[in-house]
């Protein structure tokens, strides 16, 4: 009879131990990055009444018996463990470019300056160093890319940095594209013109203006601020290049005006794009290869987790990767608080790399993932804990009440 007691005080622990988990979730409904968990429920060890027997054949005076099953009585109920469900949560637009949401399977890597800890909340932001960091300060781990915007994931990661104060370098101009049309109408020594922008090894900037001269029939040269000029051929058919004509010719800049950083530069000058017809004139410099000094002004973020620096000079590089963890086994994860984990001898090392890259998920910027919480399935599961305890404090009464029968029996 008191087994029935017993039991049913397990029952009661079981299910006040499941009301703390649903409890938990509930509280976390809002919690950006949380996983719902759910009670599993096991019994406890069964008392054997009656052992099991074997079939006995006839013989020496026995009649045939036959077998017969074990008895046993189950000493109640215990929670066997607590499953996180890893499912994904609905994506949230915030707009915050240091807000990051993985869209599949893996953590974000944070170190607290003692151990890495992983993380489904992406809800970061910049310290005073540029760091990126964690509610709680722990620093973003990542790969930072090198001043051309390389980026090694095969190395180990790192703290993820990104100051407000970081340049990218000026690049001297080399490569000048010109196009458009040359009218078959100009007469010789007649020019068109257009000018472009361009800049030297510090950063300097000065005009380089491209000047085409019409020569005999179809012949012409091009020179850059007065300096060398270099012929152009096209073909009197068709209007377009002539077949000899080189696509990629070099060009030497001169002193127009004086002191201008394009003197005595080689450019080479990609002039694929000009024709020779009977209409206006369209000729343009449409692009060169150098560039100021640029500083970073924000960043935007690519699906395997690069981050995009774009400068005021209007370079986009990039400028660092985030760092993605899988487990083999993330249900063995130990919670730590914050929202993050931190593994176990179950869970199984990190095993971490880029975004996207065997298996790891996608990476979504200015979104965060919220919590998986259904509130539904939640209200259901309370009212079952609920009804469960009630149950389980009955067992409690009628067990109490045929005790005090026993009771009295004598009088």
């Amino acid at each position: 009879m008191l087994r029935s007691m017993f039991s049913g005080i397990t029952g009661l622990r079981a299910h006040q131990q499941m009301m703390d988990v649903v409890g938990n979730n509930i509280a976390n409904v809002n919690t950006a990055g949380y996983k719902a968990q759910n009670a599993v429920f096991e019994t406890v060890i069964s008392q054997a009444v009656r052992s099991p027997a074997a079939p006995v054949a006839a013989g020496a005076g026995i009649d045939n018996q036959g077998g017969q099953n074990g008895v046993q009585i189950g000493l109640g109920v215990a929670l066997g463990g607590v499953s996180t469900n890893f499912t994904q949560g609905s994506a949230q637009l915030t707009g915050v470019s240091t807000d990051f949401m993985i869209q599949g399977d893996g953590f974000f890597v944070a170190n607290n300056g003692t151990e890495d800890l992983f993380t489904r909340a992406g809800a970061f932001t910049t310290d005073a160093d540029g760091q990126l960091v964690t509610p709680d300060g722990s620093i973003i781990q990542g790969w930072m890319a090198n001043a051309t915007g390389v980026i090694d994931t095969n190395g180990v990661p790192g703290d993820i940095s990104l100051p407000v104060s970081t340049y990218v370098a000026p690049v001297a101009t080399g490569n000048l594209t010109v196009g458009g049309n040359i009218p078959k109408s100009l007469a010789n020594t007649e020019t068109v013109t257009s000018a472009i922008t361009v800049y030297d090894a510090l950063g300097t900037t000065a005009t380089a203006t491209a000047t085409i001269t019409k020569g005999v029939a179809n012949n012409y040269t091009i020179s850059i601020n007065g300096g060398a000029t270099t012929a152009i051929v096209f073909d009197a058919g068709t209007g377009a290049l002539d077949a000899g004509q080189a696509t990629t010719i070099t060009v030497t800049g001169g002193a127009t005006p004086a002191g201008n950083i394009a003197e005595g530069v080689g450019f080479q000058v990609d002039i694929t794009g000009l024709t020779e017809f009977a209409s206006p004139s369209s000729f343009a410099v449409t692009k060169q290869d150098g560039q100021g000094v640029g500083a970073l002004s924000t960043f935007t973020t690519t699906a395997d987790g690069q981050l995009i620096g774009v400068y005021s000079n209007g370079v986009k590089q990039p400028i660092a990767q985030l760092a993605i963890a899988n487990f083999n086994n993330p249900n063995a994860l130990e919670k730590v608080g914050d929202t993050t984990y931190r593994n176990t001898v179950n869970s199984g090392v990190p095993l971490i790399g880029a975004a996207m890259s065997d298996g790891r998920g996608s990476i979504q910027g200015g979104t965060l993932e919220m919590s998986n919480v259904d509130l539904a399935g939640e209200f259901t599961n309370l009212i079952v804990a609920q009804r469960g305890f009630a149950a389980n404090s009955r067992t409690l009464t009628a067990t109490d009440e045929m005790l005090q029968e026993l009771m009295n029996i004598k009088r």
